[in-house]
């Protein structure tokens, strides 16, 4: 068990690093739409690329940050019996929704979106607007990036379940 908790500890060190660089990357958001205001409202200027690019760092943002959110225990629950659950009961919780959840889930994103992606990246797809994003096929590729770093958290959060429920670890927080 000590050898799947260290790959937790490497799951969770991957996700922790992704999730600071998105949240870097939401400063970097919010100057590109500042910028825009700017342009458009000061000089009357207006840039079709940079718009679609705000959309784009936003559904990143959310797709690539998924997993961290999920490390740090901030995704919505129905918390009816959760937060004031014993941790023995949080950490099955976790075990179950994780496997007959979380995982399912995170593999049918993959696949189902495998030949959407694949396809974007056969053809370089673009942007159907006049001077929009180049780099479409790039996008299309955080679907995938979303089902892996979600799937290893799910893996890391089961894990973790596990070994507190086998007696293997003395407590259980979803969010260390």
């Amino acid at each position: 068990m000590t050898g799947m908790l260290h790959f937790c500890r490497l799951i969770d060190g991957l996700n922790t690093r992704v999730g600071h660089l998105v949240a870097w990357c939401v400063v970097y958001m919010v100057l590109v739409q500042f910028a825009v205001v700017i342009l458009r409202y000061v000089f009357s200027m207006g840039f079709i690329a940079i718009v679609e690019s705000i959309w784009y760092m936003h559904g990143m943002l959310f797709m690539i940050g998924a997993g961290y959110t999920l490390l740090k225990d901030g995704h919505v629950r129905v918390d009816l019996f959760y937060r004031e659950a014993q941790p023995r009961t949080k950490a099955w919780v976790d075990l179950l929704g994780s496997v007959i959840f979380l995982l399912p889930v995170a593999a049918l994103t993959f696949w189902y979106s495998f030949s959407y992606v694949t396809n974007s990246w056969k053809v370089f797809e673009v942007s159907s607007e006049a001077g929009g994003m180049p780099f479409i096929y790039l996008y299309k590729t955080v679907i995938w990036v979303f089902a892996v770093l979600i799937g290893l958290q799910g893996i890391s959060l089961a894990i973790k379940a596990l070994a507190f429920l086998k007696g293997a670890s003395d407590q259980y927080d979803a969010a260390s």
